[in-house]
């Protein structure tokens, strides 16, 4: 019941802290590792839809300003370029709201979290590279938040533990809804410069054949209101689950 009760307790200091931190003037300082996070898991998602599809993922890049890119080997089909496009603004609040679930307790936070800093230090080794300017940051940040990932799992008191991973996942969730201002714009700024389509104009030139305004915009919703329900359903399932557990009277023996 005790632990039941800390998750309550974790998932809303969690989610207020994120809340909190976006709106003060110091908070983007304090929340720019988990915005390069964020970042990763985004890339990652296109880089599995890549590789689901057919078009193979060459490599992702990672910029100081948080944007970042993934190259796939081979142009494929306009259902499979729709795919990829769409799957790393709908990717993103998948993997918070899993990492909500998954972390109901501190056994249950160290070994999510230790997976994750496994899978971010395979990418720094395999697909994320240097800028083609020679920049090494994008290697270096994803190995620095693997380890530190890994230390928080190690190191941190269990209550600790818990919190960090919910914290996480908060960030993951509410980054992809305060990212609409990106998806809403035709073009995407990537490391202070224009750099062709968004995902949202990749995904309306792949379904309906144009770029035009009510094509992106129409996307850019559909993924901001899928990105409203998984946060919901997964506050939801976790919220309820973790109240009916702690509410439960303890069992009794004969």
């Amino acid at each position: 019941m005790r632990d039941h009760r800390a998750e309550l307790r974790s998932l809303a200091f969690a989610l207020l802290a994120s809340l909190l931190l976006w709106n003060l003037p110091f908070g983007g300082v304090v929340l720019y590792p988990f915005k390069l996070l964020a970042t990763w898991f985004h890339e990652l998602s296109h880089g599995l839809m890549m590789l689901i599809t057919g078009a193979g993922l060459d490599h992702v890049l990672i910029y100081r300003d948080t944007s970042g890119l993934s190259y796939a080997v081979w142009a494929i089909d306009s259902v499979g370029t729709a795919a990829i496009a769409a799957a790393g603004y709908m990717g993103t609040p998948l993997w918070g709201a899993a990492l909500l679930v998954a972390t109901p307790s501190a056994r249950a936070a160290r070994r999510v979290l230790l997976v994750v800093a496994a899978l971010m230090v395979v990418s720094a080794i395999l697909v994320v590279e240097p800028t083609p300017e020679g920049d090494h940051f994008g290697p270096w940040v994803v190995s620095a938040m693997a380890a530190a990932i890994a230390a928080c799992a190690m190191f941190l008191p269990a209550r600790w533990r818990v919190l960090g991973a919910h914290f996480v996942a908060a960030q993951l969730c509410i980054n992809a809804l305060l990212d609409i201002r990106v998806l809403f714009r035709p073009m995407q700024v990537v490391n202070g410069v224009v750099a062709g389509n968004s995902d949202a104009s990749a995904m309306a030139k792949a379904t309906f054949g144009v770029a035009a305004p009510w094509a992106v915009w129409t996307w850019a919703g559909v993924w901001l209101a899928w990105s409203l329900v998984v946060l919901f359903v997964a506050l939801r399932f976790n919220g309820s689950r973790a109240w009916k557990s702690a509410t439960q009277p303890a069992a009794t023996t004969v």
